[in-house]
């Protein structure tokens, strides 16, 4: 059983070794700062050493005001025009004297500054000397009460603030001063450079015959920004004799030649940007996009997959303008993005940042009927499936069926089932399902001027008649994508229209086609990303509202070149032509009363 232990009975121990050994604490004596005078530094020495000697000499040699004072009240004889003093030659003989009194007192002064400061620091540990001790006696207030009365060291802070102030004044003008000294020598250096580059540039017979013979690069590179810098203010810089038209075909020449262009597609960029911004449009093709993913919201959301990208070493940063995008900085050597298991489990698809916009733009509501035309490989799609939560209907057709297989594929992979796929041509719809759909997607095919940087035979390959071809498909599609969406109820009844080419002719041409065909009106796309399409284009005039629709470059966001447009179908009928219009006046002019 044991005994019961009885704890009360049990001794106090004593204090524990640790407080055996802790001596008692020791508190520092609180000290007056009225008694014991602030040790002053070096500077602030000197300083107050200064003032006293300005003092001093202020006091045994009063200003000129005051002689004139002191003279005006001992004498009151001869004045000058102005009712001043008149001084006597025996004055201004001892008005001369002080002068160089001071002059030689001020001399001697600095002097003395002068070795003070280079014996300041010996002086400092040592303190020998009857100069050093008379200086410890006026810092410590022992043998200078006038110094101690005024209270020299707040005058001493005032004045290094005053002199720090007018020291940092002194720098900026010297900085200003050199600024405008190589901003002046920049301007002459360019002026005299546009004088002279006229006579650089050689004629276009010669560029011609350089190109045949063997091409220099690193010239032609050269005179491409050189003749830029002629064409930006031609009137000025040009050569006399010389036309702009020979510039513009010397530019042309040289830029086909250096970036591998033909001549067709070069001739229409031109058109559309000028020499400088052309120049950097073709660098941009020249680099890689940068690596975006877009967050499947059926199965994750982006803060999560980016924290599980993260941990496995991939650095990835979030795509402002989009609530789903990311875009991928780094990935390291043995993580494949297309591999990964957050890719497997359908958290993410690999797509552009420009593919982001026409769904976007289209924003389709839950419930909705949808259709999208041209769907392959099914990032939009899949885009649009997420957007309406797996709701309504989602209809996505295309023409190849090799494409489909992997269109398919994402489906199972992210987990979208409202999808219904078919392989049909787009222009089929009409008639297979008129006016059965709440809103349509039409990523019509193009020459892919805008991804030249993914498909560099873009450069070559693309002449006028594939243009012309796909302009004509466009417009087919675009009809086709009108007559299978109601009219606007309120709520419904848009069409967005996209493209990855830059072209005029197969972005506002075609909307002016529609426009002209249909009972449509363009709307805003509610993107904040993108610059305002074209309302004049060389000799063509388009419609007013075609601002409302988005470009998007290379250079200016640094994503694929790309169009978006959004459409609203006011009525099922077909406008009437203006022949049509005058037929029809002229039957009831003729039909009696």
């Amino acid at each position: 059983m044991g005994r019961a232990a009885n704890f009360q009975d049990k001794p106090k121990k004593g204090p524990g070794r640790k407080a055996r050994k802790q001596k008692d604490p020791v508190f520092p004596r609180a000290t007056n700062d009225e008694d014991e005078p602030k040790k002053l530094s070096r500077r602030q020495r000197i300083r107050a050493r200064k003032r006293t000697l300005k003092q001093e000499a202020v006091k045994t040699n009063p200003p000129k005001k005051m002689k004139k004072m002191n003279t005006k009240q001992k004498v009151d004889g001869d004045l000058d025009s102005e009712g001043e003093h008149q001084f006597s030659s025996d004055e201004m003989e001892e008005f001369t004297n002080n002068i160089k009194t001071n002059s030689v007192e001020e001399t001697q002064a600095k002097t003395k500054f002068a070795l003070f400061e280079k014996d300041g620091s010996s002086d400092e540990d040592s303190g020998g000397g009857n100069e050093d001790g008379e200086e410890e006696n006026d810092d410590f207030g022992v043998g200078n009460e006038d110094e101690n009365d005024m209270g020299f060291q707040d005058d001493d802070d005032d004045d290094d603030d005053d002199d720090d102030e007018k020291d940092i004044e002194k720098l900026s003008k010297k900085i200003e001063k050199k600024e405008k000294k190589k901003r002046a020598a920049g301007d002459a250096y360019l002026e005299e450079s546009a004088e002279k580059i006229g006579i650089q540039i050689p004629s276009l017979e010669e560029v011609q015959q350089e190109d045949e013979d063997s091409p220099d690069l690193p010239n032609i590179n050269a005179r491409i920004k050189d003749t830029a810098f002629v064409l930006a203010d031609f009137s000025k810089r040009r050569e006399e004799g010389r036309s702009r038209s020979e510039y513009l075909a010397i530019f042309l020449k040289d830029l086909s030649t250096y970036y591998s262009y033909n001549t067709f597609l070069m001739e229409k960029l031109l058109d559309m940007f000028g020499p400088t911004e052309l120049i950097e449009f073709l660098e941009a093709n020249e680099l890689p996009r940068p690596v975006t993913i877009r967050t499947n919201t059926l199965k994750t959301r982006r803060k999560v997959l980016a924290t599980a990208l993260i941990a496995r070493g991939i650095d990835v940063d979030v795509i402002t303008w989009s609530k789903v995008g990311l875009i991928v900085m780094r990935t390291p050597g043995n993580v494949t993005l297309g591999a990964t298991p957050e890719y497997l489990a359908g958290q993410y698809i690999l797509q552009g940042a420009s593919s982001f916009l026409p769904v976007m733009a289209l924003a389709p509501k839950e419930g909705e009927k949808v259709l999208d035309m041209c769907a392959a490989p099914g990032g939009k799609s899949t885009h649009i499936a997420a957007i309406m939560r797996n709701t309504g209907m989602i209809v996505c057709n295309d023409l190849n069926r090799d494409r489909v297989k992997a269109l398919v594929g994402n489906f199972h992979r992210m987990g979208i089932t409202n999808a219904v796929i078919t392989s049909h041509d787009g222009r089929a719809f009409a008639k297979l399902m008129p006016r059965a759909f709440d809103r349509v997607l039409l990523d019509a095919p193009c020459s892919g001027t805008g991804v030249i940087s993914k498909d560099e035979r873009v450069k070559t390959s693309k002449d006028l008649k594939d243009v012309q071809r796909c302009s004509h498909i466009q417009k087919e599609l675009l009809l086709a994508a009108i007559d299978s969406v109601h009219k606007f109820d309120g709520q419904n009844g848009y069409i967005i229209y996209s493209t990855c080419s830059i072209l005029v002719e197969e972005n506002e041409a075609v909307i002016e086609y529609a426009l002209k065909k249909r009972n449509v009106k363009i709307v805003p796309t509610g993107l904040d990303i993108g610059k305002s399409g074209y309302v004049r284009y060389r000799q063509h005039r388009f419609h007013p509202s075609m601002q409302l629709c988005k470009r998007v470059y290379p250079h200016s966001y640094n994503m694929d070149g790309f169009f978006v447009a959004k459409l609203k179908k006011l009525s099922d009928g077909v406008p009437k032509t203006t022949q049509d219009k005058a037929e029809d006046e002229e039957d009831e002019s003729i039909t009696p009363t």
